[in-house]
């Protein structure tokens, strides 16, 4: 089963279930795939590989995670917990994420594989660490662990 029809099939069972919440985010999801398949058509692709539908969900659940950072900064708990429900849900559809501790082995054996010394060495590892995290791993945490590594 595709990532769309998966969709397709979450959006109907939400909607029998009266599950708001779900309903709107799955919609959400859809529709931005649907907006990402119409600007690789003229380019003679039909539908988004399975890579670019996670750099969608990937998308998605980085704008959650910055919204439920700012609701929570702004004292908006009631925001930050709708946002953190619609990240849950998203979740459900993206690879495994990776335990802290899994992303700072990866990191280890990332800054072995370059040579990276230091903290200037920083956009020689986080090139091929989310590359390889990509869709597994935050961003930021990836980023953080990363300078963690070289300054110490």
């Amino acid at each position: 089963m595709t990532l769309k029809d998966r969709i397709s099939e979450d959006i109907k069972t939400a909607m029998k279930a009266k599950d708001k919440v779900r309903l709107e985010t799955v919609r959400s999801i859809k529709k931005l795939i649907l907006e990402r398949e119409t600007i690789v058509r003229p380019q003679g692709q039909e539908s988004l590989t399975e890579e670019q539908e996670m750099e969608v969900l990937t998308q998605l659940a980085k704008q959650r995670r910055d919204a439920i950072e700012q609701y929570r900064q702004a004292g908006r708990d009631d925001l930050a917990a709708t946002e953190q429900q619609e990240l849950a849900i998203i979740e459900e559809y993206l690879p495994q994420q990776l335990s802290d501790e899994e992303i700072r082995e990866a990191i280890a054996a990332i800054i072995a594989e370059v040579g990276a010394t230091s903290v200037k060495d920083l956009g020689k590892v986080m090139g091929p660490a989310m590359q390889r995290l990509k869709g597994r791993a935050d961003g930021k945490t990836v980023q953080r662990f990363t300078q963690e590594a070289l300054k110490g």
